[in-house]
């Protein structure tokens, strides 16, 4: 259960980070926000979303994503394992261009084709390169503001090039979609939108950062820690990872609202210390709370168990709610407005999430992407027999 819970409590960080691109507050200038009626509150809780969610649900997803590859690679062959990450590439190829810009599940399923690469060695050798890759990205930006070289710029050229020819510029960039009314009008930004993710996947050098934690959650999943929290001292890891990771993640958040006022560098060494300690604390701390309390966490859990689903449905609720093809309620709610929602739309789909695993074993998408890894059909009535 742990772990569902984890994941449940990951997606609820994960609607909170993403919601305020989906109500399109992002891409709106300074003055635009500062325009809005509660922008003052706003300032508040963009500083909070820095401190206290900006990486670190990502990171632990990611790190769940991890221990869910050692248990797949410690029951099936490489090949199976593979295949459902080809899978993955598919549907988060469609995701980002069909839906939504601000995929995550392609870069996942290509980090975790790399994967293989690295799990025969010993794990000691997989921590030291975990926290190389985790680290490499503070380096090649210390290149690029020292050095001058922009492993993105070509990226960045193919972004703007694409949202030419589309029509998409900076004036009407934050509107676009509010005011798209049919789906061409969509797919046009969401076509650039795929150059622009391409570009904030090399800018913000996110591959090794991800494979880097996908190889701790697979040291986690391999040597099944969850199944033995009793035994690990968990009161002192908390208490220690928040030592390290809340004051790094002060000045991180201050670094992020102050426009990297130290330096690109520092910025990115400040996300590495502050991020990844932050999320462990946060791991800690729930495995603590269900230490004392088993029962605490189901809400987290059933929505856990259907987080791909759960993660599709996330985006197509906000195309509903602030796309023009849906209600068009995008750049109309400052900040805390966008968040409230955001937590509305997880306490959802927790609810639709527990009357569903009453009648099934699996969410939908998760049972689909079951069946075409297996390549057969496969049974997900509760009262149908399922094979282990």
């Amino acid at each position: 259960m742990i772990l569902d819970v984890l994941r449940g409590l990951a997606l609820c960080g994960i609607a909170l980070a993403n919601f305020p691109e989906f109500a399109l507050w992002t891409f709106l200038s300074n003055e635009e926000q500062a325009a809005m009626p509660t922008a003052d509150i706003d300032t508040v809780v963009r500083f909070l979303q820095y401190l206290f969610v900006d990486g670190k649900f990502y990171t632990v997803f990611s790190l769940l994503f991890g221990v869910g590859f050692s248990l797949i690679l410690s029951r099936h062959p490489v090949s199976l394992f593979l295949r459902r990450m080809l899978i993955l590439v598919a549907i988060g190829f469609c995701h980002l261009l069909f839906i939504w810009s601000g995929d995550i599940l392609l870069l996942y399923a290509v980090g975790g084709l790399l994967l293989p690469l690295f799990i025969k060695l010993p794990d000691k050798a997989l921590l030291c390169i975990a926290v190389l890759l985790i680290l490499l990205p503070v380096g090649l930006d210390a290149l690029t503001e020292f050095a001058g070289i922009d492993f993105a710029a070509p990226f960045y050229d193919a972004w703007w090039r694409s949202a030419t020819e589309q029509g998409i510029t900076d004036e009407n960039f934050a509107s676009w979609l509010r005011d798209a009314d049919s789906y061409p009008k969509m797919f046009a930004f969401l076509i650039q939108g795929a150059h622009e993710r391409l570009w904030e996947f090399v800018g913000g050098h996110r591959l090794p950062k991800v494979v880097g934690l996908f190889i701790i959650g697979y040291l986690i999943g391999k040597n099944r820690y969850y199944a033995h929290l009793p035994k690990l001292p968990l009161k002192k890891l908390f208490f220690t990872t928040a030592a390290i990771g809340l004051p790094a993640s002060v000045l991180y958040a201050c670094s992020a609202t102050g426009g990297h006022a130290w330096g690109l560098t520092v910025h990115s060494a400040l996300y590495a210390v502050s991020v990844v300690p932050l999320a462990f604390a946060y791991v800690f701390g729930v495995c603590l709370l269900l230490q004392g309390a088993p029962n605490w966490g189901k809400g987290f859990a059933f929505a856990g168990r259907m987080a791909l689903t759960c993660y599709i449905t996330q985006s197509l609720i906000g195309i509903l709610l602030f796309y023009g093809i849906g209600w068009g309620l995008g750049t109309s709610f400052g900040l805390v407005s966008i968040e409230a929602t955001a937590l509305c739309v997880f306490t959802l789909q927790v609810l639709l999430c527990r009357l569903w695993l009453r009648y099934f074993h699996f969410g939908p998408l998760e049972w689909l992407w079951r069946m075409l890894t297996y390549g057969k059909y496969l049974p997900n009535r509760q009262k149908e027999h399922v094979p282990t």
